[in-house]
């Protein structure tokens, strides 16, 4: 493996123009929620079949929209939803959460809103909503078990799943007993043999690589920019091309730690990843507010967080299978500082176009399709 130098993000180059607010994104662990200090209002009382036949009696339908990658991302959740609930009229839209957040505003603008539910990427646009009063304010059942990073605590938005970033590999490609670390990426055994979503499309990929620049250096920046990388829009794109055979080894995806096989999620200690609670709203306006609460509600269900393909989840009082931890118990995974970093408007875009000097412009039509103003009208 080829050496580079431990330049840091504020002693060469572009990193110097990237700042101090960078480095202040690092994570600590939040404190877990007690169950008595809920914020303002109470929890919701009534059980998944009561707030059933009453969204049927309220109309019986629910738009969600949902950040993705993929038309088909979300199907296992919409089946769940019309098994549990089959006489609700759920459409589910999956399109990037930052085409999601400006059609929500465009739509509020033009007094055209489509979704009842929002469940997106984009953390910043929660706090920003809440302030401009578009938020219902809901605690659904279980809230006060729900982690303190993963809630808002007025009930404004809640996660209702972790999703976390890293790199995965074909375990058999690599070796089972050898564990791949960032540091391995630039080696130049695996040339040619690289997938990787654009960081600077996709900003949870983005503070990854931000955590990769300031853990490793620009050198390593450099080296992993020189690997003849096969970049591709979408997250979801590294690992089909892992899974697909196709690459060895896939960047800034999501994966699940619990099983090495056929692939290894890299969540090795003192190594950067990221992780995030998916947030969660009812939009103040939603024209099936009741069916609304009743996703949140599911959502949020222990049967639901026990299921999650990732074994972590935002509860407190779900275990996470053996070998995992709840998530916020791993500083590597940078639980805190993600929120933080997509506060900083600013300091994102420069991150992005500061990767596109070392990566090049992204290319290719978005991978949700292009579904315009009003999707699920």
């Amino acid at each position: 493996m080829p050496s580079f130098s431990r330049r840091r993000v504020l002693t060469t180059g572009a990193g110097a123009a990237l700042g101090l607010g960078a480095l202040t994104a690092t994570a600590t662990p939040a404190a877990a929620s007690p169950a008595g200090l809920l914020g303002s209002g109470r929890e919701e009382s009534r059980t998944l079949d009561e707030l059933y036949r009453a969204a049927l009696a309220e109309g019986g339908r629910l738009v969600v929209y949902a950040g993705g990658d993929t038309p088909t991302q979300q199907d296992a959740t919409k089946a769940a939803f019309r098994a549990r609930f089959p006489e609700i009229d759920l459409t589910l839209i999956v399109d990037y959460s930052k085409y999601h957040d400006v059609r929500v505003d465009n739509q509020f603008a033009t007094d055209t809103l489509v979704p009842d539910v929002v469940q997106l990427q984009t953390l910043q646009d929660f706090d920003r909503w809440k302030q401009q009063g578009r938020l219902l304010h809901y605690k659904p059942a279980g809230f006060s078990r729900v982690h303190d990073a993963f809630k808002d605590p007025q009930g404004a938005w809640v996660a209702t799943g972790v999703i976390a970033f890293s790199f995965l590999y074909d375990t058999a490609s690599v070796g089972a007993k050898r564990q791949l670390t960032p540091r391995d990426l630039i080696d130049p055994k695996w040339k040619g043999m690289i997938a990787s979503a654009y960081p600077h499309d996709d900003d949870a990929v983005l503070y990854l690589f931000s955590l990769y620049a300031r853990t490793y250096g620009w050198d390593w920046v450099a080296a992993f920019a020189a690997q003849d990388v096969q970049f591709a829009r979408g997250s979801n794109s590294p690992g089909d091309a892992v899974f697909g055979g196709r690459k060895a080894i896939g960047v800034g995806t999501a994966g699940s730690a619990v099983s090495s096989s056929p692939v290894t999620f890299a969540v090795s200690g003192g190594h950067p990843f990221m992780a995030w609670g998916q947030r969660t709203a009812v939009l103040k306006r939603a024209r099936n507010s009741t069916a609304a609460k009743l996703f949140l509600n599911w959502q949020l269900s222990t049967e639901r967080q026990n299921g999650s393909f990732n074994g972590w989840s935002v509860r407190t009082d779900v275990t996470p299978p053996a070998g995992l931890k709840p998530i916020w118990t791993y500083p590597d995974a940078h639980v805190d500082g993600f929120p933080r970093f997509m506060a900083d408007r600013a300091e994102v875009e420069r991150w992005k176009q500061t990767f596109a000097l070392y990566f090049g412009e992204v290319k290719g039509d978005p991978t949700p399709g292009w579904l315009g103003l009003h999707p699920g009208a």
